[in-house]
């Protein structure tokens, strides 16, 4: 007997091709975005090799750190710093609520952590303007403007996604069962995040 004679018999005929093979564990959408977040992984990590490398070959380091004249504004990456893990929090807050059917909590924690990004964006961006050195000072300058530049630029994509997210859930897409929309960006916006720690302690206070 042929196997799809076998298949008929026991009442599993398919028509067309295979189901495609699947982790038990891991769906496709959230394996996808775990895949995607390594490829960023790597590319973050092209940027600090030409950030350690510039550190490695000044002169100056590692006794002064960034080289002088140049000073980098701690407390401000700091504080910039904890806006964006605070973030992480209102994140998960949002998350956990729709898979409690709890919509207002969804929609809060969209709402806030959209507002926590922009505040990272224009704190940095304020930052930018007062450090006192630009692209052209050097490759110690465009390797920091580079890193942190590139930084802003996912949280820019994070936040363009959050924002779908949101428009989606105030029009009520959402349910406890169904919340992958909130669930991907939000594991993007983790590792926004956790990358930013990264970076603050890397360039700020190494």
């Amino acid at each position: 007997m042929t196997a799809h004679a076998e298949a008929a018999a026991h009442g599993h005929d398919h028509h067309g091709p295979p189901v495609a093979n699947r982790s038990s564990r891991v769906d496709a959408p959230t394996l996808g975005m775990l895949l995607f977040i390594g490829s960023e992984a790597m590319l973050f990590g092209s940027f600090f090799a030409a950030y350690f490398f510039v550190r490695v070959v000044n002169p100056d380091a590692p006794s002064h750190w960034p080289p002088p004249p140049f000073h980098f504004p701690v407390f401000v990456a700091g504080v910039n710093t904890c806006i964006l893990v605070t973030s992480s929090f209102t994140m998960h807050w949002a998350l956990q609520s729709i898979k409690r059917g709890n919509r207002a909590g969804l929609k809060a924690g969209l709402v806030a952590t959209i507002a926590l990004g922009l505040a990272f964006l224009l704190t940095q961006a304020i930052e930018y303007a007062h450090v006192g050195f630009n692209t052209s000072d050097g490759a110690f300058a465009s390797a920091f403007f580079g890193l942190t530049g590139l930084h802003g630029a996912h949280v820019f994509i994070g936040l363009s996604l959050l924002t779908f997210a949101a428009v989606r859930a105030f029009r009520g897409h959402y349910t406890p069962e169904h919340h992958h929309g909130v669930e991907l960006p939000g594991i993007y916006w983790h590792f926004v995040d956790i990358m930013w720690i990264v970076v603050y302690t890397t360039v700020y206070l190494l």
